[in-house]
């Protein structure tokens, strides 16, 4: 049996408008304590008490260390706040799952120490297979009257994930005389300004370019089915969800050749370094001209992707609790 703690409104022990760093240091070890659990499971790269709860043993997922790793991309208030917290989290907890090796050898090297307990426990990406399109959904697409053919980038306008790289690319597709429209989805985050205002000045100069903010899950999924491609040029990901879940829904992805990437993708999407507009360009060209091209990699991502699912990593996240467990008994 299973508890949900700290999440906003939801679960057994909501926090409530207590902010999520208050809840875990002030009240979650009290709560732990006064409970019947056995082991708490953090989801959040940090996010466990900075005492351990006798009797109940901590497990931690690291998504990434990309305010490490990448501190231009993160307040500096966020930067050290996850430095300190990391490395408590490392002291504290029994066992620490990366969702890729390519994270995994990341905290080692910020955290040697942590090398005899931690695992590589992969995400899953099936879920896109539950949604469905409703007739609400497939209304809210009318109302956004997209292109027949369009390139789609989904995710944060950060700074990280490279949507600059995206639009250098079409910048120079359209000195060629061969633009196409540029769908943008999600939302605004540390260090978007840059590319919403390079995004207003290409509007201006005739350039397609659709910023759609957040959207639903329903309209999401359905955004990514209708992409003619899927471009992900991210600097660095601690595993690439959205290009998985692109090439899970049959939608061929451009990824970059550095982070979690290579290594989830695979040879199943086309990769280009994360500074080579002209490499991006010729990507973008060639496949969304060549159907072929399309569909044989669209084949390949689909087939890639089915890889990736929820009861693997059920199972790989029960064999780290097993292993906390284990660990916790011996102490």
């Amino acid at each position: 049996r299973s508890q949900l703690f700290g999440a906003r409104s939801s679960g057994e022990r909501p926090r409530g408008a207590m902010g999520r760093t208050a809840h875990a240091v002030g009240l979650l070890p009290g709560l732990l304590a006064r409970s019947d659990a056995r082991l708490y499971h953090a989801l959040g790269n940090f996010n466990l008490p900075l005492v351990r709860t006798p009797g109940v043993p901590y497990v931690v997922t690291v998504h990434d260390v990309i305010p490490l790793l990448m501190p231009d991309t993160v307040s500096r208030a966020y930067h050290w706040q996850f430095r300190l917290w990391l490395a408590r989290s490392v002291q504290v907890a029994e066992q620490l799952v990366c969702v890729s090796e390519c994270m995994r050898e990341d905290l080692l090297r910020l955290h040697p120490e942590a090398a005899d307990k931690v695992s590589v426990v992969y995400n899953g990406v099936d879920h896109v297979e539950r949604h469905g399109e409703d007739d609400a959904t497939r209304e809210a697409l009318r109302a956004l009257a997209l292109p027949e053919r369009f390139v789609l980038y989904a995710g944060s306008l950060d700074v990280r994930k490279n949507v600059s790289l995206v639009l250098d690319g079409l910048e120079r597709l359209a000195a060629r005389g061969r633009a196409v429209p540029l769908v943008l989805v999600g939302q605004r985050w540390f260090g978007s300004g840059a590319v919403e205002t390079r995004v207003e000045r290409l509007r201006a100069r005739g350039l397609d370019i659709r910023s759609l903010g957040y959207q639903p899950e329903s309209v999401f999924y359905a955004l990514m089915r209708r992409a003619t491609l899927f471009a992900f040029p991210s600097r660095y990901e601690g595993f690439g969800l959205p290009p998985l879940e692109a090439m899970r829904l049959g939608t061929p992805a451009i990824v970059s050749t550095t982070g979690a990437t290579p290594e989830v993708c695979g040879d199943a999407a086309w990769a280009v370094r994360p500074d080579d507009a002209q490499g991006l360009a010729e990507a973008l060209d060639t496949l969304l001209h060549s159907e072929a091209r399309r569909q044989e990699l669209a084949l390949r991502g689909q087939r890639h992707a089915g890889r990736f699912t929820w009861a693997r990593c059920a199972e790989g996240t029960l064999a780290a609790y097993e292993r906390a467990l284990r660990s916790s008994h011996a102490l």
